[in-house]
């Protein structure tokens, strides 16, 4: 039997990249898209704006993916998450090759601050290799593995800490769910739909395949934002998930 398709919990497995350079960008790009729900403040952005983003983003009624794949002592990564669970962001990346103990001082940071705070707990991603890194890339910087060895065992040790999510190329999804199972939430970048262009990516697949892989979430960014009508673009990812969830 196919599987019923929820119009809104469609719209929420799309992730807006709001890569652009300011404020008053960010702010054509949440305009041109009603239906969007969820969206991506990355390094440029914030490093631009700041905080204030956040609660533009949250202005708009929308859920804020904090993607700063944060990476350095525990303590440090630990006092970046609480501030981030003050803001009421939905999910926030951390890098997993800090370690076991980075990774599980920021979930202990996030149950506590938000506890405490009476704010939303989000749900904390590990970063395992990123998406524009090859195989020759790891093997330069010094990693014997490649890519999917790497990702399997990053993601093994974010489990081990309680990490309940990864971030990971589409290539990598199937590999991670026979190994860790339905329960842990799958974000992949490295989302091109089949009428826009690879550009900076090396490791990509379409929605529709992501989706039939087993992701979770999908992050997209230029394909829509760059649309000439970015609303038709979402538009058009919306009914090619539709069609893959239907089928599945």
């Amino acid at each position: 039997m196919a599987e019923m398709v929820n119009p809104e919990e469609v719209k929420r497995r799309i992730i807006v990249a709001l890569d652009v350079k300011n404020r008053d960008e960010a702010k054509k790009v949440l305009d041109s898209l009603p239906e969007a729900r969820i969206f991506k403040v990355g390094l440029e952005l914030f490093t631009a704006e700041g905080p204030a983003m956040l609660d533009l983003v949250k202005s708009y009624g929308r859920e804020v993916f904090l993607d700063l794949k944060l990476h350095d002592i525990p303590n440090t990564v630990a006092g970046a998450v609480k501030s981030a669970v003050r803001h009421g962001v939905s999910m926030l990346t951390i890098h997993t090759s800090g370690g076991k103990e980075m990774m599980k001082k920021a979930v202990e940071a996030a149950k506590e601050t938000a506890e405490k705070e009476s704010k939303p707990l989000p749900l904390i991603l590990g970063v395992t290799v990123l998406t524009s890194l090859k195989d020759s890339d790891l093997q330069e910087i010094g990693f014997s593995d490649d890519s999917k060895k790497q990702v399997l065992r990053l993601a093994r040790l974010a489990v081990e800490a309680g990490i309940e999510g990864i971030v990971c190329s589409p290539q990598e999804i199937e590999p991670l769910r026979a190994e860790l199972g339905q329960a842990l939430k799958i974000i992949t970048p490295g989302i091109r739909p089949a009428w826009a262009e690879a550009q900076d990516q090396k490791r990509i697949m379409t929605p529709a395949e992501a989706i039939q892989k087993g992701a979770d979430y999908l992050v997209i960014g230029r394909p829509i934002t760059q649309a000439p009508v970015p609303a038709e673009a979402f538009s058009k990812v919306i009914e090619e998930l539709n069609s893959a969830i239907k089928s599945s």
